[in-house]
């Protein structure tokens, strides 16, 4: 049998941060007001943000979009690596520690007969 390719049109990036209740405020202002002007420096397309409340902690979810896997991982990279990233995110963590507990990455694909999705 043969297998069917799948025609990827964009990587859709879901992205899921488990924070710490008493830094919900810490995490935010870091995020909104410092990590995504850093990202938008790299490209990131930042399709929507929420907040769901879980048992203990709080997550922090947003979707991304990228033209390409090749893409997204050096795009990340170059994030990661950015000199005022590293000095915002080492001054948190020293004065009130890190916010976040962990960080789970998921990349969507659609389905054939998923509806159309272009926000």
């Amino acid at each position: 049998m043969k297998k069917e390719s799948v025609d990827i049109r964009w990587v859709y990036q879901l992205r899921i941060y488990e924070v710490s209740p008493e830094k919900r405020d810490i995490f935010h202002n870091r995020f909104k007001n410092h990590a995504l002007r850093i990202m938008k420096r790299y490209d990131f397309e930042i399709i929507a943000l929420w907040e769901s409340v879980s048992v203990v902690n709080f997550e922090f979810i947003y979707l991304l979009k990228w033209p390409d896997i090749a893409t997204m991982e050096l795009q990340w990279k170059l994030f990661l690596a950015d000199e005022e990233w590293k000095e915002i995110k080492k001054k948190t963590i020293d004065e009130t520690g890190e916010p976040v507990i962990r960080v789970t990455s998921r990349l969507l694909n659609d389905v054939d007969y998923s509806p159309d999705f272009n926000p």
